[in-house]
């Protein structure tokens, strides 16, 4: 029996959600169609707010849909990025850009792992982690409807991709000192 409670802990409508911009991610890769791209884009955006609304709504929020959310959300950014540099719509600097804060996640989660004294801190999302998943939302509408913005959008979830990686290491730091 407590096989099946397990799975349904793991199965989850919230978990669902998320999961689902997995989907919406190679979705992206497969399409060059404007209003396909436009309409995936918004999906993903309508799920990144809608899982969580879930979960808190539903009481089903879980340390595994903690992880699966992130995840999903730098999956389709990555896909998105991927699709936008082989059709010409990003150059490879922009890509970096974008994608700054998603990198120094991987990094910082890889030390957060393997330093002892960091092991027992919990990872939450935070204010401008969350800003840099909408801007980076923002800036791949941009890129499909006002190209011409794209550079400024780039360059600001650059900043504030910074600015949260800079915010996350300092939440570390303060953190540590509790353990």
């Amino acid at each position: 029996m407590a096989r099946a409670s397990n799975a349904a802990a793991i199965v989850t409508l919230p978990n669902l959600v998320s999961t689902s911009r997995v989907a919406l991610g190679f979705a992206f890769l497969v399409t060059e169609a404007v209003a396909a791209r436009l309409t995936l884009i918004a999906l993903a955006s309508l799920t990144d707010f809608l899982d969580g609304w879930l979960a808190r709504r539903t009481h089903a929020a879980s340390r595994l849909g903690a992880l699966v959310d992130p995840v999903a959300d730098r999956f389709f950014a990555l896909c998105v990025v991927v699709g936008y540099v082989t059709t010409a719509h990003l150059s490879p600097w922009q890509a970096v850009a974008l994608m700054f804060r998603d990198v120094m996640s991987i990094v910082g989660w890889f030390v957060a792992r393997n330093v002892s004294w960091l092991r027992p801190i919990t990872f939450k999302a935070r204010l401008l982690g969350k800003a840099v998943t909408v801007l980076q939302l923002a800036t791949f509408l941009v890129v499909l409807l006002w190209p011409n913005a794209t550079d400024a959008m780039v360059w600001f979830v650059f900043l504030v991709g910074a600015a949260a990686t800079v915010d996350y290491t300092l939440m570390l730091w303060r953190e540590r000192v509790k353990y």
